[in-house]
């Protein structure tokens, strides 16, 4: 296993993206510049105007994951670079521990990153890398050290087209599927499946988004007990769905689905019991704004949807992922008004919990914070102008002087 260089920022050559990659790599961008600690200023979280799209894994072990991006101006742009957590101690205290960062200003930024335990038992860390809001290369570290806080990391090696900020899953075949997108272009929400567990992949099918409904697509899709893939999507309108007959083959166009949601990333997953977890925006028959995080679980694949535990109310979260781990907790992180506040958030609970809309297992964390950032080029607010602040108030003036 290759050690990627932690003290010093390492400019990786191309020859290393063999680890799961496709062919004609040659034709896309090369690695990210610097892949190590935040040892470097524009790194730091004192310097930081934007914070947010963030997403979680657990270990085997039980040690916490956290990944967003972030960047000294409070916008999506080229400065934007990917930040790498953890926790050994259940949330209470977190280290920055890795720093993924094409080009420092520019012209490309890391984006979307997205954490997964797969069933190797490695943690892997996926980001989009690309020019402004062009169509992305998805990206990943891998590392079999998941429990450790500073685990080795084989190469980054590039996947495919698109960007992939929502969970992979395992389908019942054994088959890895990546739910990678190509922003804006028909057929853009796709399905990028491995057979070989993450050392190829390929794409096997796409739906189609209508143009006027088209928003970044972040899709994810679940199997259903039936055997058929659901796939559902950001819209324009809320919540998409397409469903696959044929194994992801084919999809029909997206329509919407009967889910009230904002323009904005949800959350759903498979729990171990077997039902479905689904984490969006207020209450089930209810559209709201970026508030009210809201978790429910439906015992029917999705038909209905029961409880609603609400994560939190505050206008401005968003962008829920998370992941179950063997004793049942769910972790959930989402963002907090990412050029104000600047707040990683998490929140931790049961099935029954959101089952029952309320804390009855007594494990419910609400509101926990992994990073508040600060500083950077902020929005300045403008200074108030008062020429007179030490003499008496000015006299309002009925008739003035033209």
């Amino acid at each position: 296993m290759t050690r990627i260089p932690v003290s010093v920022v390492s400019v990786l050559p191309v020859a290393l993206l063999a680890l799961g990659a496709f062919a004609q790599q040659s034709a896309f961008p090369a690695p990210p510049q610097h892949v190590g600690p935040p040892q470097l200023p524009p790194h730091a979280v004192t310097n930081r105007a934007f914070t947010g799209i963030s997403s979680m894994a657990v270990s085997p072990g039980g040690r916490l994951w956290v990944t967003w991006y972030a960047g000294k101006t409070p916008a999506e742009d080229q400065n934007n670079y990917v930040v790498l957590s953890t926790s050994g101690d259940n949330g209470k205290t977190w280290k920055e521990v890795l720093v993924v960062d094409p080009d420092g200003d520019g012209p490309l930024r890391a984006f979307d990153p997205e954490l997964w335990v797969g069933p190797d038992g490695k943690l892997r860390l996926f980001w989009a890398q690309t020019e402004g809001h062009k169509i992305g290369n998805v990206w990943c570290l891998a590392t079999a050290e998941p429990d450790s806080g500073q685990p080795v990391w084989q190469p980054p090696a590039r996947l495919t087209d698109g960007i992939m900020m929502c969970k992979p899953i395992v389908l019942s075949t054994g088959e890895w599927v990546l739910p990678a997108a190509t922003w804006h272009v028909g057929g853009s929400a796709k399905m990028v499946v491995s057979s070989d567990r993450g050392q190829t992949w390929s794409v096997r099918g796409a739906c189609d988004v209508p143009k006027k409904a088209r928003d970044c697509d972040e899709h994810m899709i679940v199997e259903r007990k039936d055997g058929s893939l659901w796939l559902l999507a950001r819209t324009t309108y809320g919540i998409g769905e397409s469903v696959s007959t044929d194994r992801g083959k084919t999809w029909p166009e997206l329509a919407p689905s009967a889910i009230a949601h904002t323009t904005s990333r949800f959350f759903i997953t498979r729990l171990a019991s077997g039902n479905l977890l689904l984490v969006k925006h207020g209450p089930m028959g209810k559209k709201t704004g970026r508030s009210h995080l809201t978790a429910f679980v439906s015992a029917d694949d999705g038909k209905t949807w029961g409880g609603g535990l609400l994560i939190d109310e505050r206008n401005g979260v968003s962008y829920p992922d998370g992941h179950q781990t063997a004793d049942g907790t769910v972790y959930l992180t989402y963002d907090y008004n990412r050029t104000s506040d600047r707040h990683i958030l998490f929140a931790a609970f049961r099935e029954e919990d959101a089952a029952a809309g309320k804390d009855v297992s007594g494990a419910v964390r609400l509101r926990q914070l992994v990073s508040k950032a600060s500083g950077g080029m902020e929005k300045k607010a403008k200074p108030t102008v008062n020429v007179n602040i030490d003499a008496p108030p000015f006299l309002p003036v009925k008739n003035p002087i033209p």
